[in-house]
C-alpha cells in the first residue's frame, strides 16, 4: 500500500520555531506574509510507465509495469524460467498475460505457470488473446491451463482497448475482427501510450506480424508510429519492410532473440534497416547481446533508458 505523507503537518513545528527564534511580533508578521520562508515543495514526479523486455532465449516476452501493477506481453518459451524471472524481480501478480499467437516461443512460458498458480507465489487475473485459427496441442493446453485455475479468458481485435493503472492505455490495431488469421499473421499488435499525456510516449509491440500483416496493418492506420518498437518476429527476413519501418519511424528498437539461434535471426538486412530508421545503431537493442533490455516511458518526456 502506498502512503502519501502530509508535509503539512510540519507547519505548527515551523511556525513554533519562528516565535522561539525571532519573537511574537515579527513573526505574526513573517507568517502571514511569507510563511516564515516555508515551502510546500515542487510537485510529485511522473510515474513512468517500465518497459522491460526480458531475456529469454529464442522467444518474446514483454513485462509493462504502472503504479504497481504488472502485465505481460507473450510469455517466452518453455523451459527458460520466466516464472523465476518474474518472481526475482518481486512480480507475484499480473492483471493480465496477452499471448499474442499460439507459438511455443511465445506462450510456452505461460503453460509454465501452473505450479507457482497452485502454491499461491503467481497470481493471474484475466489470460487476453488473439483470434489465431490454428489449433493445436499447445493452443489447447494454455486454454486447459486457463480453465484449470479460473483465469478469465478474452479474445481481442481491432478497436478493443485494455488498460493497465490509470491513463495508460492499449490500443488493438491487429487483427481483425473480418477474415481468418493464423500463426504470425494472427499476432496481436498493440500501441501502448499514456492517455493523459501530450507528449504521449508510445511503445508498439507486434509479436511475429509478417510482412503481408505489416502492409496491411499500415492501410488501417496509416499515421502509424511509436517511440519504442519491438521488432516483427525476432528481426527475421519475413518482417520489418523498410515501408513499415520507416512508417513507425521508432526512436529506439528492441529484438527478442536468442544467441546462436538456429533461425539466424536477426538478419544483416533487418539491422541495417533499423539503423537507417532511428538513425543510430546504438538505438537498436537485442536480448541475445544486452540481456533484459528496460525502457521508462516518462510523461512529457518520452522514452528514455533508465
Amino acid at each position: 500500500m502506498l502512503i502519501h505523507k502530509n508535509t503539512n503537518l510540519w507547519i505548527p513545528v515551523w511556525i513554533l520555531l519562528c516565535f522561539l527564534l525571532w519573537g511574537g511580533a515579527a513573526v505574526v508578521a513573517g507568517v502571514v506574509l511569507g510563511g516564515c520562508a516555508y515551502g510546500s515543495g515542487g510537485e510529485d514526479e511522473p510515474d513512468p510507465v517500465r518497459v522491460s523486455v526480458l531475456d529469454v532465449g529464442q522467444g518474446l516476452a514483454v513485462l509493462l509495469e504502472r503504479e504497481g501493477r504488472y502485465a505481460l506481453y507473450d510469455s517466452g518459451p518453455d523451459s527458460v524460467g520466466v516464472v523465476d524471472s518474474l518472481l526475482a524481480r518481486g512480480v507475484d501478480s499480473l492483471s493480465w498475460v496477452l499471448l499474442s499467437h499460439g507459438h511455443r516461443d511465445h506462450v510456452g512460458g505461460f503453460m509454465e505457470m501452473g505450479e507457482a498458480l497452485s502454491a499461491g507465489r503467481l497470481h493471474v487475473g484475466r489470460l487476453l488473446v488473439g483470434p489465431d485459427t490454428a489449433s493445436g496441442l499447445v493452443p489447447d493446453s494454455v486454454l486447459r491451463l486457463a480453465r484449470r485455475f479460473g483465469i478469465p479468458v478474452d479474445t481481442l481485435f481491432r478497436g478493443d482497448t485494455v488498460w493497465l493503472a490509470d491513463g495508460l492505455k492499449l490500443d488493438v490495431l491487429w487483427p481483425p475482427e473480418y477474415g481468418r488469421f493464423g500463426e504470425n499473421g494472427a499476432s496481436v499488435v498493440m500501441k501502448v501510450a499514456l492517455e493523459d499525456d501530450s507528449e504521449k510516449p508510445s511503445l508498439l509491440l507486434t509479436g511475429d506480424l509478417d510482412s503481408a500483416g505489416e502492409r496491411r496493418l499500415l492501410e488501417l492506420s496509416p499515421s502509424l508510429s511509436a517511440d519504442l518498437l519491438q521488432v516483427p518476429h525476432h528481426g527475421s527476413a519475413g518482417s520489418s519492410t523498410l515501408r513499415f519501418l520507416s512508417r513507425v519511424s521508432p526512436r529506439y528498437a528492441v529484438i527478442g532473440v536468442g544467441r546462436n539461434n538456429r533461425y539466424g535471426h536477426p538478419t544483416a538486412e533487418v539491422l541495417q534497416k533499423l539503423r537507417y530508421v532511428t538513425g543510430d545503431s546504438a538505438a537498436v537493442f537485442r536480448t541475445d547481446l544486452h540481456g533484459t533490455v528496460s525502457f521508462g516511458m516518462w510523461p512529457g518526456i518520452g522514452v528514455v533508458m533508465p
